[in-house]
């Protein structure tokens, strides 16, 4: 099945995770269901949470619409936010992105 619309376009990426599981201390991760967060997730988690950047300059570094940039950002905090109140692990794999200094030229935000 074909998916609709533009495709989507890779999100730039400064920082990826060293550590890629998170669990609840005291339960063996075979014993946990697992929440996944793409690599593109956790970066706009962190430019606004962390770097405190707006999500309009968060949107830019990222070189992705204001839109997509909240939809990602949105899907992240209800990850996590699942995660944490239902004592689920947290698994950082996956997405669509290029890190920095491997930037897709042909793909370009439009404004």
């Amino acid at each position: 099945m074909k998916e609709r619309g533009r495709p989507k376009c890779p999100r730039r990426v400064e920082h990826t995770p060293e550590v890629i599981y998170f669990k609840p201390r005291g339960v063996p991760l075979q014993e946990l269901e697992v929440v996944s967060i793409a690599v593109e997730e956790l970066e706009a988690l962190r430019l606004v949470e962390l770097e405190g950047l707006t999500q309009e300059e968060a949107s830019l570094k990222m070189r992705i619409s204001r839109r997509a940039f909240w939809e990602d950002l949105q899907s992240a905090r209800r990850k996590v936010t699942f995660a944490l109140t239902t004592g689920r692990a947290i698994e950082i794999c996956g997405g669509d992105y290029v890190t920095v200094g491997e930037e897709n030229k042909g793909c370009r935000r439009s404004t």
